[in-house]
């Protein structure tokens, strides 16, 4: 979402960077750039212009010493203030030590809230809580059926009743969970297209009901400036603790996101990157705003990692690594790795650098599932030992995975160049050490 803002700050900070000293004058244009950025990536108006003055009292007056250059400080200063726009610091969610805890979730129609409530489900059970899945949504045709669906997949159970009323369904779910020992209680209530009067009040009969531990607004981040106004009226009912952001692998212009905060005065939680339910990062005001700079986030990068990969397995991985055994098999296990980190376009997007230059590519999500299928499609034989591959067997593999001869020819190719490449790390020492950050 950010990588188009990213490249105009990025372009309007170069016309600084060099200069051998801050002046009102360089900087009054850099900040007059930056405010034009913001406004045509959909930023409130209100938000944009405090940031610039909060940017602009900060730059003015600052020495640049030795070892810095004044984009270098800038840049350092227009960080600081977008991490503060952010909310300054992570804010975690309330849960209750004992008793039950109750998760409100509330919103629009089409902002994601029941999938954003499996996720959140999948989450607190992987963290050992006993959790129940709620299904208030009684207007949405299939929002009952889909909520089963998400929480078959997840093994999550799905309290729901046969009459058509939510404040009963909200209500007699948290009996049922006292009564089947839940500690925790996930309520997806309905949306409306629109903010109407019967929705508001139906959900703060619920809210007044079920007291909840948190109330969590789930706002669609493509819907830009609507999506701040929406945030707003909820909260004015609702009085909510926290939001949601969604669809951040989208391609809006990203001023939801920079302005919701400011607006409303209530902190993002978290933050979805995607349909799969990992798809949900917690958020960090600091890291996004060092991704919306071109810096990355790696920090989240190797949490990703840390989180999916065995560090048994990546010890015998390298061991296979530094004696050039490195085979099919390996790589699959590698990619099914890379799947449970999210999308492709979502870990990209934390590399340091990397955000710019992929702006304009077209990142294939279905790349893996293509490679994944020539591999499944060789026998156990081939994996291991590639060379054997001659043309007929290449064919039948293509024929196997429903992919060409091209596509298979394409794979090998890569898989080898691949092996030369770790074969000619591995002759200079520990592979790790090489691979270490500078």
């Amino acid at each position: 979402m950010f990588e188009e803002l990213s490249v105009k700050l990025d372009v309007a900070l170069k016309k600084i960077r060099g200069q051998g000293r801050l002046t009102e004058t360089n900087i009054s244009d850099t900040l007059r750039e930056i405010r034009r950025i913001l406004l045509d990536g959909d930023v409130n108006y209100k938000v944009a212009k405090e940031f610039i003055e909060k940017v602009s009292a900060k730059a003015l007056g600052r020495e640049v010493i030795a070892s810095i250059t004044p984009g270098q400080l800038i840049t350092k200063i227009i960080y600081d203030e977008l991490t503060q726009l952010l909310g300054g610091n992570r804010e975690e969610m309330k849960l209750n030590p004992s008793g039950t805890t109750v998760i409100l979730i509330v919103g629009l129609q089409g902002s994601g809230k029941t999938t954003f409530s499996a996720k959140l489900a999948k989450r607190l059970g992987e963290k050992k809580r006993k959790v129940l899945l709620v299904a208030a949504d009684i207007y949405r045709p299939a929002a009952i059926e889909q909520l089963k669906t998400l929480g078959s997949q997840i093994n999550i159970p799905v309290f729901s009743i046969e009459e058509k009323d939510a404040i009963k369904t909200a209500s007699q779910s948290l009996q049922y969970a006292k009564e089947n020992h839940h500690d925790t209680v996930i309520i997806d209530t309905a949306g409306r297209l629109h903010i109407d009067e019967k929705m508001m009040n139906e959900v703060a009969r619920i809210k007044e009901l079920t007291k909840p531990t948190e109330t969590l607004f789930v706002v669609d981040a493509m819907t830009g400036q609507d999506a701040v106004n929406s945030a707003k009226a909820f909260n004015d009912t609702v009085n909510y603790d926290g939001i949601i952001l969604t669809k951040l692998d989208g391609d809006a212009r990203g001023g939801a996101a920079l302005s919701i905060r400011s607006v409303v005065g209530k902190p993002i939680k978290f933050i979805s990157n995607g349909e799969k339910l990992t798809d949900l990062d917690i958020f960090y005001p600091e890291r996004l705003a060092s991704r919306i700079l071109g810096k990355g986030d790696i920090v989240s990068l190797v949490e990703k990692a840390q989180e999916t990969i065995d560090e048994a397995e990546a010890e015998k991985l390298e061991e296979k690594l530094r004696k050039n055994k490195f085979d099919f098999d390996d790589f699959l296990t590698q990619i099914k790795a890379i799947k449970k980190m999210g999308s492709l376009s979502s870990i990209i997007g934390m590399i340091p650098g990397i955000g710019s230059q992929i702006k304009n590519a077209n990142i294939d999500e279905r790349a893996l599932i293509k490679v994944e299928a020539i591999i499944n499609s060789m026998t156990l034989e081939e994996r291991s030992a590639p060379k054997i591959l001659n043309g007929s067997r290449r064919k039948r593999i293509a024929k196997g995975s429903g992919t060409s001869v091209q596509d298979v020819n394409r794979l090998i190719k890569q898989f080898n160049e691949m092996q030369k490449m770790i074969g000619q790390l591995s002759k200079r020492g520990s592979l790790m050490k090489n691979l270490k950050f500078n």
